[in-house]
């Protein structure tokens, strides 16, 4: 189940899809309103999974708000069974550079509701799946032509340390920008590995 970014058509996850086709995973893609309150989007998603999964297991691969969508939407529906699950550059304890557009008025128009979810939180998985993150840190993206760049170690909109949670297998740095992560040969070759394996290596 591949679920794209913020602003991005299910469509944007097409490259990534074919080549894990490649790697004998049938695929499904997931769209969703982005800018809508995050609240329905997790209940909006809990019940397209139980609808079309009928309770098989699935490996969740999220880009950006689509791997907080997924973190989220797992770690509150436990019912949900799910083979492993893998973020790729995905804001989970929220995303300055979210928060910072959001403070004009066309990025507030631009975020909607979704902007509640960039608040800065913690990001824990309790569940017993395999839990991948994948952090870019080449800074190509919207956050680093905000006013004063971003801190630290990114992707050009996501921080490292916003990709981070509690209890994940593994996670990965790879000198990828933002957008880009969906694009990668590498980072496929790499979620290809995560799904039959559970881990990166």
């Amino acid at each position: 189940m591949l679920v794209p970014g913020l602003w991005m058509p299910a469509a944007a996850m097409l490259p990534l899809a074919a080549r894990l086709a490649d790697a004998q995973h049938a695929t499904r893609l997931y769209g969703y309103r982005g800018r809508d309150p995050f609240e329905a989007n997790v209940e909006r998603f809990a019940r397209y999974v139980r609808e079309k999964l009928g309770g098989a297991p699935a490996h969740f691969v999220g880009h950006s708000l689509g791997g907080v969508l997924i973190l989220d939407t797992l770690s509150r529906h436990p019912e949900l069974r799910a083979a492993s699950a893998l973020l790729l550059g995905a804001p989970v304890r929220g995303c300055l550079a979210g928060r910072r557009f959001a403070q004009r008025r066309l990025g507030r128009w631009m975020l909607g509701a979704a902007a509640e979810r960039f608040a800065e939180r913690e990001a824990s998985w309790q569940r017993h799946e395999p839990l991948g993150v994948v952090a870019g840190t080449r800074a190509l993206g919207l956050g680093a032509a905000l006013d004063g760049g971003l801190p630290g170690q990114s992707d050009g909109v996501v921080r490292v340390e916003e990709t981070g949670v509690q209890g994940m297998t593994q996670q990965v740095l790879l000198p990828i920008g933002h957008s880009l992560l969906i694009a990668s040969t590498r980072v496929a070759r790499l979620a290809g590995r995560f799904l039959g394996t559970g881990r990166f290596e």
